[in-house]
């Protein structure tokens, strides 16, 4: 689980925008950029290669 102090700091790397967790707390969402950066093990996954585009 990401504690809220981690989710206050951490921005989009690509528009430098908010993120928040997704529903499921499987990832982190940039509603601007429509991405979803997955959480593996306890830790996001921020890079925007690998990021998943919303539908």
């Amino acid at each position: 689980m990401i504690k809220k102090e981690l989710l206050d700091i951490l921005a989009c790397p690509k528009c430098k925008g908010p993120i928040k967790l997704s529903d499921d707390e499987k990832g982190l969402i940039c509603e601007a950029c429509r991405l979803l950066y997955e959480i593996r093990d306890d830790i996001p996954v921020m890079l925007i290669d690998e990021a998943k585009p919303l539908d």
